[in-house]
């Protein structure tokens, strides 16, 4: 049921408009001056404020304005009994959906509302399938409240609105996708398409046309003319994923884009114009590389802008338990299973890991774990084999060597499928020896 507020100092008119809107099936809440008007948008969902011009603290035209600053997807319909050309021009100027002039536009309310609901539902619809992409692509999709995180996202929200080249370097796996995503969905080319490519995922020949397009018969096979994905990021965002793996070559085209926004495509003689954002990302030490002549310098200073540097997992640890508890919910989710808690030995195990994979590897590990757990709490049984039991996880001078026999035992166990007799043999030690121990550790 649709909430309407009529904003109205005489009583009986606005009981009488109460009746029609209620008799249509609006639900109707009532204000006789701008003050109470503004505390019960506070408090309720209304899509549409049916407002007397003249009130007893504000004027409608001007009111107009405040609410929808305060309140944009509210539709506001005006309401006077001396209506002038000059108000009614400033009142859709200030942002209201019409201007009724009491008594001669009577027949129009009803339809009027309708019309009005209509529009702030849409918006409505939109506003949250757009909070949904925010949510999914935006910055809040990336987890985590350690310094170091937070320094980066704070470095890319600044860039993000701006028209600028970013180039983000980390190490595989830190999230370069998820944070070029973010840019693009805080930037001012949102609404326009976002496209990926990874640089090494094609041969030279392949990444030209796939890049740059082609023409019909500019090569064996190429029966028609094809976009490439400079063109189908047209007003939007194209990420370059390692650029770093680009032939010099191609490098020279690309550069030629980022001076002058044209190219040519493969077999073409007339130059293409577009307006692209480019973020590209890449493992290597691209300046490195420059300098060593395996990547062309110039291009390397138009990329370099503005450089994020990602922080690797392993320089984050706090953030661990967060992403874990997160990927655990959306693979439990995916398997129709309850969201089993995690131990504190299991998330303990997970700090301690190397996570050479960083945020992609912690993902693959969780997703393992969740199709593994047996019960309600996922526990180390459920990591991979050498996380279980690498005694790299125990930090020197913290373990006690009680603590490493038992692991290093328990790991002979699992290595040997509980063969007893194979585990003394590897550990060295006499069979009765083995029960011993695996009773006195409770194995």
């Amino acid at each position: 049921m649709p909430n309407l507020l009529l904003i109205d100092d005489e009583i009986k008119l606005r009981g009488l408009l109460k009746r029609i809107l209620e008799f249509e099936g609006y639900h109707v809440s009532e204000a006789d001056n701008a003050h109470s008007a503004f505390k019960i948008l506070e408090k309720q969902d209304i899509q549409v404020v049916v407002c007397d011009v003249k009130l007893p603290d504000a004027h409608g035209v001007e009111l107009t304005q405040r609410l929808k600053t305060q309140f944009p997807l509210v539709e506001i319909i005006l309401l006077t009994a001396y209506g002038t050309i000059a108000d009614g021009v400033q009142a859709v100027k200030n942002g209201a959906f019409d201007y009724l002039t009491k008594g001669d536009d009577n027949d129009r309310i009803v339809p009027l509302v309708a019309r009005a609901t209509e529009k702030a539902e849409l918006r409505q619809k939109v506003h949250r399938l757009e909070e949904k992409v925010n949510q999914k692509f935006g910055f809040g999709s990336i987890l985590g409240t350690s310094p170091a995180i937070q320094e980066v996202i704070e470095l890319a929200q600044k860039v993000a609105v701006t028209d600028t080249t970013v180039l983000l370097l980390g190490e595989t796996g830190t999230g370069k996708e998820v944070f070029a995503q973010a840019i693009h969905q805080q930037s001012p080319r949102c609404d326009k398409p976002f496209v990926a490519l990874n640089c090494s995922a094609f041969s030279r020949e392949i990444l030209e046309s796939e890049l740059f397009g082609h023409r019909a018969g500019a090569f064996t096979g190429a029966l028609k003319d094809k976009k490439g994905l400079m063109e189908e990021a047209h007003g939007g965002t194209l990420f370059l994923d390692e650029i770093g793996e680009m032939s010099p070559d191609l490098q020279a085209k690309l550069l030629r884009v980022l001076e002058t926004n044209t190219f040519y495509k493969v077999g073409d003689t007339k130059p293409t114009q577009v307006s692209v954002r480019f973020v590209a990302a890449t493992n290597r030490d691209l300046q490195k590389e420059a300098e060593n002549q395996h990547f062309r310098l110039d291009l390397y200073y138009r990329l370099s802008v503005f450089e994020i540097k990602l922080p690797s997992l392993r320089s984050r640890v706090e953030d661990i338990p967060l992403l874990a508890a997160h990927f655990v919910q959306i693979y439990a989710a995916k398997m129709n299973r309850p969201t089993p808690k995690l131990s504190a030995s299991f998330l303990e195990k997970l700090q301690q890991s190397a996570w050479k994979g960083n945020i992609r590897e912690l993902k693959n590990v969780i997703e393992r774990a969740v199709i593994l757990a047996d019960h309600d709490e996922l526990t180390p049984r459920q990591l991979p084999f050498e996380m279980q039991f690498s005694t790299a996880n125990f930090t020197p001078g913290v373990a006690t060597l009680a603590e490493i026999e038992k692991q290093h035992i328990d790991w002979m166990l699992h290595h040997t499928q509980h063969n007893k007799t194979e585990t003394a043999r590897l550990l060295g030690i006499g069979l009765t020896t083995l029960y011993r121990k695996i009773e006195e550790y409770e194995l």
